[in-house]
């Protein structure tokens, strides 16, 4: 990819059966125990910021971070530089999760749910993704909008699916009319997004969140942070998110993006294309012309094959897989089964309403729309699924059960990794960022670079003789 990517994930958290303790206390238990008996990580020992005090949360040997974020637990995944590392350090905090769930005795009535929405009282939670991109980039608003556009439709092959709809009168002063109820959508995030780019987003929440906190070198880098994407089960459509959108911004980079693609209103037709719920939606552009999204997604991916095709393995792969979906979705989404999240959770749901009967307004199916994203391989509907040979076989390559406990090899999680294993073993006075590391009483260590390692300075600091804690 030819830049560092991390994915953040909020996880929902169910309690079935009887149990102890309530959904509002097992994010605590399960962080307490990956820190303190697991021996995953190390505890922040400072406050972050006034919502993250101390033991809060803190950084995991394998470069990333876990922290409970407003009653959820979150873990961001470390800083990766290929697809493939990308979608298993993401895996890794499902497996985190789901391992001390089992090692509590408790897997049977506790479950982490990986997806967006809380169909009972309307709220989202998100999954986050960043690029690192070049600070000599000077954004103009025809390359926004560009850019606005790609993130707008490839909910075709990113959205997770969804029952139903959140009340438009939540995010809307003038909702916009309606055809009909939504049975079944795209995505999860799209009725929850409200701007196109805005800095503060609790409750405002933008495709792109414009807070320029790049966590590196400020003078060469910015920090691209996505609030639009679904948390996706399939590590097939992970990589194809994280992979797609890599080579988009590689394009904005070198100048090659299309340039008559912008949408009249990214907003709108991010709604436009989750509610038409068959990937077929017909969107406005600012030209007063209309496309289809799958049309739209195929001029990005034509751009891409013209300017970066054959630039490395990788690279080709991404290119290939994403002509293969696109085409899947207009001729044959069943190939995509266990792939494209939306379209495996529909095939399960129409399966389902047809053999029992239902409508789309039972609540049953609300119910199997959060059964589909339990993380928990024996539970989880996800893994009912029967795949197709490739992607099956994908999905259960990324699966690395060492991605838990070992940092990627070739970025400066490999530093920060090795910091919390030396930690673990001595009682330092340590303060971990994402871009430093630094000890009472000795150099601070800066770590500006995400392509670096650090591995050689973070062994000079922390391997000489210190005085310990206490």
């Amino acid at each position: 990819m030819n830049r560092v990517v991390g994915i953040e994930t909020e996880y929902g958290c169910l309690v079935s059966g009887e149990t102890v303790h309530g959904p509002d206390a097992w994010p605590a238990r399960v962080k307490n125990y990956l820190f303190k008996k697991a021996k995953a990580g190390v505890i922040d020992l400072h406050y972050r910021d006034y919502e993250e005090p101390p033991g809060n949360g803190g950084f995991l040997l394998n470069g990333g971070r876990l922290y409970i974020d407003m009653g959820h637990l979150e873990y961001s995944s470390p800083e990766c530089r290929t697809v493939e590392d990308s979608v298993a350090y993401d895996l890794a905090g499902d497996q985190l999760l789901q391992s001390a769930l089992e090692a509590l005795g408790v897997s049977e009535e506790v479950a982490f749910i990986k997806n967006n929405v809380d169909h009972h009282t309307g709220a989202t939670f998100g999954c986050h993704e960043n690029y690192l991109m070049k600070r000599e980039l000077q954004f103009s608003p025809r390359l926004l909008g560009t850019l606005l556009s790609f993130l707008a439709t490839r909910q075709l092959f990113t959205g997770a699916g969804r029952v139903g709809q959140a009340s438009p009168l939540a995010f809307d002063f003038e909702p916009t009319p309606s055809t009909g109820a939504v049975t079944f959508q795209l995505s999860q995030r799209a009725d929850h997004i409200v701007n196109d780019i805005y800095q503060w987003v609790q409750f405002n929440r933008a495709i792109i969140n414009a807070r320029d906190e790049p966590l590196a070198d400020y003078r060469k880098y910015r920090r691209l942070h996505l609030l639009i994407g679904d948390s996706n089960m399939s590590p097939f459509a992970t990589a194809l998110k994280v992979g797609t959108t890599a080579l988009i911004l590689t394009l904005l980079e070198e100048g090659s993006l299309p340039d008559d693609v912008i949408l009249l209103d990214a907003v709108l037709a991010t709604r436009q294309i989750s509610h038409e719920g068959t990937g077929h939606a017909v969107v406005q552009l600012e030209d007063g012309r209309t496309r289809s999204a799958l049309d739209i997604q195929r001029e990005f991916l034509a751009h891409a094959r013209q300017a970066l095709g054959g630039r490395d393995e990788e690279t080709d792969w991404i290119l290939e897989t994403w002509a293969f979906t696109l085409d899947a979705l207009a001729n044959k989404p069943e190939l995509l089964l266990g792939g494209v999240d939306w379209v495996s959770k529909k095939w399960l749901l129409d399966a389902f309403r047809e053999s029992e009967g239902l409508s789309w307004q039972d609540p049953w199916l609300q119910s199997l729309d959060l059964e589909y994203h339990n993380i928990n391989p024996a539970k989880g509907l996800f893994f009912a699924l029967t795949a197709a040979k490739g992607i099956g076989e994908f999905n259960q390559r990324l699966r690395r059960p060492a991605a838990m406990m070992h940092p990627p090899a070739d970025t400066r999680a490999c530093g920060r990794g090795h910091a919390v294993s030396i930690f673990q073993d001595r009682k330092l006075p340590y303060v971990i960022n994402w871009d430093s590391i630094s000890l009472d009483n000795t150099p601070y260590l800066p770590m500006p670079d995400p392509f670096e390692t650090y591995t050689g300075q973070v062994k000079t600091l922390l391997e000489a003789p210190l005085e310990p804690l206490g």
